[in-house]
């Protein structure tokens, strides 16, 4: 018989199928992805030589874990992404609240219903993604959300205070044969992770003064800020002491890895009347203002800054150039220099400043743009090579270019300016007008920034002089 098609425990038993843990199924289902040489959690980038190989150890050694990073370091998609290494389906007994194993079940309810049918109970398959649970800690969370409480209904019903029949159950036990989540685990109050104690280790716990036994098979994982788990001692230590691995996230630490996240995340839409084309220098401008940011002395270093700054800033840029391109009637959408200002909004509302004066976070994020503009621009040239289209400009040629001019206008410009245009051919832009327009910017923002051109900005156009 397939096992899948079992719909009792007797059927269940003929098939030889064997109920393994939660922590021995995921083992199992680890070794066989690092035979197979492959990802062990698809879509996580830049923890393959960190992270990664931490909890691969954590899995294998059977331990409950936790997370401890800033915000925005993929700890919650990286503990859902958990569910990936739980079988396709397991066997559960019909109709139970708690996924109770056909062969030891846990709850009155089940374990009557086997001493009463034996192998005639019915099973049901539970597919892996309803055996994930998660809850977000907050300072009114009850056990009664976490683990269970009396239902009134049931005591009105007739039954005793003491029968177990008259427990509603919360979160977790509701996971149990599966994977459950505590984000931000500090903020749980400590009565509540007292409660936590006895589930993770004596598997058993009390409600309203009477004491059942709760042998639940979840594996618990749990994700917290360092500074609230280190700092403020809001995690009592006996709990601390009970999960086997503290796993430390961290922001991406390389501009591929960077520019790699934003591309994965970034909210898509399907414009099939446009073209978007973003060249790669100015992906690598876009992470590096996120990355000059997590160095700023005026940005509130351990709050951090989340890669959600740098998709959303991404996502900002694309919006301004679509909204060019709507406009002025082109079908091509290419993000320029001169669209940068309209992230500020989106990182303002991501960072935390440090003590600065009032309207002062407009002048701080123009610092960062400019610093992570001239940082890729000196990756890409060498201001020496530059000095015939630094010559024109001494002699008296002047530019003036803005994020609502036309693309067409950006070729004049390369004709007009000797040695602009073997520049622009350096980024290889191609014959797209859209994407020249963007290296000549570019090439001008650059050579301002190495004090080789002056700049005015006046009514929202930018004019480059000698």
């Amino acid at each position: 018989m397939v096992q899948r098609e079992a719909k009792t425990i007797g059927e269940l038993r003929e098939s030889d199928y064997r109920v393994v843990s939660v922590r021995e199924e995921m083992r199992r289902n680890l070794i066989c992805r690092i035979q197979d040489k492959e990802a062990i959690l698809p879509g996580i980038i830049g923890f393959e030589e960190t992270v990664i190989p931490q909890l691969e150890n954590a899995i294998l050694s059977g331990q409950d874990i936790i997370f401890l990073g800033e915000r925005g370091q993929a700890k919650s998609r990286m503990i859902r992404s958990l569910v990936s290494l739980l079988d396709e389906a397991v066997p559960v007994i019909a109709g139970c609240e708690i996924n109770d194993n056909p062969y030891r079940p846990v709850c009155k309810s089940c374990r009557d219903r086997v001493a009463e049918q034996g192998d005639r109970v019915e099973i049901v398959w539970l597919p892996r993604d309803q055996r994930y649970g998660e809850k977000l800690a907050t300072p009114d969370s009850t056990i009664a959300d976490l683990i269970g409480e009396v239902d009134p209904i049931k005591v009105a019903e007739g039954r005793y205070l003491s029968d177990e029949l008259t427990i509603h159950y919360g979160l977790i036990p509701r996971t149990n044969r599966g994977i459950f989540c505590i984000n931000e685990l500090p903020d749980l109050a400590e009565r509540i992770q007292v409660g936590l104690l006895n589930i993770m280790e004596e598997r058993d716990v009390q409600i309203r003064g009477y004491r059942i036994r709760l042998p639940l098979d979840v594996f618990l994982v749990a994700s917290a800020n360092p500074e609230d788990y280190t700092n403020r001692g809001r995690i009592i230590t006996p709990l601390r002491d009970r999960y086997g691995a503290q796993i430390r996230t961290h922001y991406p630490r390389s501009v591929v890895h960077e520019i790699g996240i934003m591309e994965q995340e970034f909210t898509r839409f399907e414009d099939e009347d446009y073209q978007v084309t973003v060249p790669p220098y100015l992906k690598e401008i876009v992470a590096e203002i996120t990355r000059l940011a997590r160095r700023s002395p005026d940005i509130n270093q351990r709050s951090g800054v989340s890669v959600r700054a740098s998709i959303a800033d991404y996502e900002s840029l694309l919006a301004n150039a679509l909204r060019r391109a709507i406009r002025l009637g082109e079908r091509d959408v290419v993000p320029r220099i001169s669209d940068l200002p309209y992230v500020m909004p989106t990182l303002a509302g991501k960072v935390e400043f440090d003590t600065v004066e009032e309207g002062k976070e407009e002048q701080i994020i123009d610092k960062l743009i400019q610093g992570a503009v001239l940082a890729v621009f000196n990756r890409q040239f060498n201001v020496i090579d530059l000095e015939e289209v630094v010559t024109q400009f001494k002699a008296g040629r002047s530019v003036e270019v803005s994020d609502t001019l036309p693309s067409k206008e950006y070729a004049k410009i390369v004709r007009q300016v000797d040695g602009l245009e073997r520049a622009v051919a350096k980024l290889e832009p191609g014959e797209n007008v859209a994407v020249i327009a963007c290296a000549v910017e570019f090439v001008l923002e650059g050579l301002h920034l190495n004090k080789r051109l002056n700049r005015d900005r006046v009514a929202g156009r930018t004019q480059y002089r000698g």
